[in-house]
């Protein structure tokens, strides 16, 4: 049956659900085709400023082409050719008669599409990067806003010492200033493939320039600089290093990894009624249960940062199987690696600032949380000032043992709250410390330095890198299902 609408044919939810209209654009056929065309304009450019007969109708031939392509006379070459590169070289000549001689003149398959690929990782990281901040800058509004309000911290999720939600927040903004500045360095280590020619060597530019070798080298630094670039590799094979798009991968899927660990804790916050993520007036928790308010938003983020962090394996196995200069088991793999990696990475952190921007906290639910527990924490600091009171310390030891032991049984096997301090206060043995109970039993006293933490790590790591991205913060995103 033939396909006559979108609906009947497979679209990557990706494109179509998750990701913003700018990553989608990075990675379609309109910015890859156009940008082949741009790199040949930028080939010959270079070529007729280094002396060969290129003439300015030519390029400008070139230039008033770049972005109107011919698709469908495109899909036909490529049918007739199965050659991608030969069947956009063939489809541009056909529109620059005038140029036609001289596009991809000495160049190979790789020149377009290699150096695209680079382009394309380049500013899906700059896309990337601002919503990185984005994150940051909203989970560390929230980390200052909750820095004083006292919560059970938890190891092996177990109720252990107070931290503050504020502080636990703080945690989530360290991983993601960490991504941050592996998105930042990987970026910045991004270098051109350049002007290499077939398997790296350069012969047939070498060829074109009558053995000026001096030209060949200036042709590469001149291409690569009217690309944008700073550098190319100095040495490749028919194509860049896969190790490259290792390189990429990895940080994306750490970043991957960081988003899955905070919408997780969000999550088992929201279980305990905790914290909640955003929840509009007219959302359907469940189909079936009209009262379930379920965290989708993490579990959406969690969904998609598993896919994330799945890709660099693609990568990996990639690079490890490139045969001497270069086999072409990687072309498939990477049309779809790479652009789901930067498409999945921006639909997560899309995610990722909707959460942040509407976290909604329960003060009372984590406060009686605490009451459940905080007695079992401050046993220590009532044998202490019993002791201070005058008391025996193996002895109070005894006496806060034997009523914890009861009050945990009540808890346990009744299903009871916690009544140890409501056990010490009936004994008479604590009465020297009666009137000190409530000040011993204080959250605020538990929570240590977590305040100050969450302060002095806001204005020393998180104030200096929110700062490269003034004016490219402002902003809030909404869902589109």
């Amino acid at each position: 049956m033939a396909s006559t609408s979108l609906h009947d044919q497979y679209i990557t939810p990706l494109a179509s659900r998750y990701a913003s209209k700018e990553m989608a654009y990075n990675f379609s056929d309109a910015k890859k085709f156009s940008t082949w065309r741009k790199l040949w304009i930028l080939l010959a450019k270079a070529e007729q400023e280094l002396g060969l007969p290129i003439s300015e109708g030519q390029i400008k031939e070139m230039e008033a082409f770049q972005d109107m392509i011919d698709y469908e006379r495109a899909a036909k070459e490529e049918r007739e050719t199965r050659h991608d590169v030969m069947a956009h070289v063939r489809t541009f000549a056909a529109a620059c008669p005038m140029a036609a001689p001289i596009i991809h003149l000495g160049a190979t398959s790789c020149y377009v599409g290699d150096n695209t690929d680079l382009i394309l990782l380049r500013d899906g990281l700059d896309i990337l990067l601002p919503k990185v901040a984005r994150c940051i800058q909203r989970f560390s509004k929230f980390a200052e806003e909750y820095k004083d309000l006292p919560t059970l911290g938890f190891t092996h999720l177990q109720p252990a010492q107070l931290t503050t939600v504020g502080k636990r927040a703080s945690l989530w903004v360290q991983e993601l200033l960490m991504d941050e500045r592996a998105l930042e360095r990987a970026r910045d280590d991004l270098r051109f493939r350049g002007v290499k020619g077939t398997t790296g060597t350069q012969a047939s530019f070498l060829q074109l320039f009558e053995g000026n070798e001096e030209k060949v080298k200036r042709l590469d630094e001149r291409v690569t600089q009217l690309a944008g670039f700073q550098k190319s590799y100095p040495v490749c094979g028919q194509t860049y290093t896969r190790k490259v798009d290792v390189e990429c991968l990895n940080v994306l899927a750490s970043l991957g990894a960081s988003a899955h660990k905070i919408c997780t804790d969000i999550r088992l916050l929201a279980s305990m009624k905790e914290i909640e993520e955003p929840f509009e007036t007219s959302q359907i928790g469940s189909s079936a249960m009209p009262y379930k308010r379920n965290p989708m938003r993490s579990e959406r983020c969690c969904a998609l940062a598993r896919f994330l962090m799945s890709l660099p394996a693609n990568a990996l196995n990639t690079a490890a199987t490139q045969w001497m200069e270069r086999t072409l088991d990687d072309s498939a793999n990477r049309r779809i690696s790479l652009a789901e990696s930067f498409l999945t990475t921006d639909s997560v952190l899309t995610t990722l600032q909707n959460i942040g921007e509407g976290l909604v906290v329960y003060p009372k639910v984590i406060q009686r949380h605490i009451s459940q527990e905080l007695p079992f924490m401050a046993s220590e600091n009532i044998i202490m000032a019993m002791v201070k009171a005058g008391g025996n310390r193996q002895e109070c030891h005894e006496e806060v043992r034997v009523l914890s032991q009861a009050a945990a049984n009540k808890v346990k096997q009744e299903g009871e709250e916690n009544d140890l301090v409501e056990r010490i206060r009936a004994s008479p043995y604590f009465s020297p410390i009666h009137s000190q109970l409530d000040a011993l039993l204080d959250p605020a006293t538990f929570i240590g330095r977590a305040p100050q933490q969450v302060e002095e790590f806001l204005k020393a790591e998180v104030e200096p890198v929110l700062r490269k991205y003034e004016g490219r913060l402002e902003g809030t995103v909404s869902l589109a299902v």
